[in-house]
């Protein structure tokens, strides 16, 4: 996977601080959810990091070609290509980065073990909110060089992103039903990642609940879920 540019690795890094000890990296961000990246944009921008995201493969290796990310964040399901594909290139690549992340909504133990042989130095299950996990996961892997001097206190910091996004979501959720070209599949698990970071149980218990249904009777159950959550969120509004 080509680098064009190198700009970022020539300028001057800030020395990462206790309070900020991403502070001077850059996190590429792979997530098709707004409502996923909004909270790793806070926990990026809480630890000193700049976040960069891409809604898929393409977006993604468009700024590949132009930057290297110290810090990458794959999500596995993305819409025009398998996430652990992404993975394995970035793994394989002559710049890797630093740090390279798998993250889904799908259950752990079904997912982990394919991230990890793919070359992800670890898997972040959502809902990703919580400021200690994500900097640990990241500093685990990251070299000594830049990690912080000093003691880091470790609280219990999480972060909850705008409501605004999951409507995003949904409405994005919605239009895809409507692409016959996408599976419905995709989108039961699209929105199964979705359940799990709004802390959805009654959405979670239902799009689990399709495993078994077969592909022509998944496409209007799932419809009926995303318009009755469309439904009360206007509602709140």
């Amino acid at each position: 996977m080509p680098n064009t540019s190198t700009t970022t690795d020539l300028m001057p890094r800030p020395a990462p601080t206790p309070q900020r000890p991403l502070l001077g990296q850059t996190v590429l961000l792979v997530e098709d959810s707004r409502f996923a990246s909004e909270a790793v944009r806070l926990l990026a921008m809480r630890s000193g990091a700049r976040i960069r995201r891409a809604d898929c493969i393409a977006s993604a290796e468009r700024h590949l070609n132009t930057y290297r990310a110290g810090i990458a964040i794959v999500d596995l399901g993305l819409p025009d290509g398998s996430g652990l594909e992404l993975i394995q290139r970035l793994a394989n690549a002559t710049q890797r980065p630093d740090v390279l992340l798998a993250t889904s909504g799908q259950a752990r133990d079904d997912v982990e073990a394919e991230a990890l042989a793919a070359g992800a130095h670890a898997f972040l299950p959502k809902p990703i909110e919580s400021l200690a996990a994500f900097q640990q996961a990241i500093l685990k892997h990251l070299p000594q060089e830049f990690w912080p001097k000093g003691l880091r206190v470790v609280g219990y910091q999480t972060v909850e992103p705008d409501r605004l996004a999951l409507d995003e979501d949904l409405a994005h959720a919605s239009r895809l039903l409507d692409d016959e070209t996408v599976p419905p599949r995709f989108v039961a698990d699209f929105l199964t990642g979705l359940a799990r970071t709004g802390h959805d149980e009654a959405l979670l218990a239902e799009t689990e609940g399709l495993a078994k249904q077969a592909m022509d009777e998944m496409r209007p159950k799932l419809r009926e879920m995303i318009e009755a959550r469309l439904g009360k969120q206007r509602r709140i509004v």
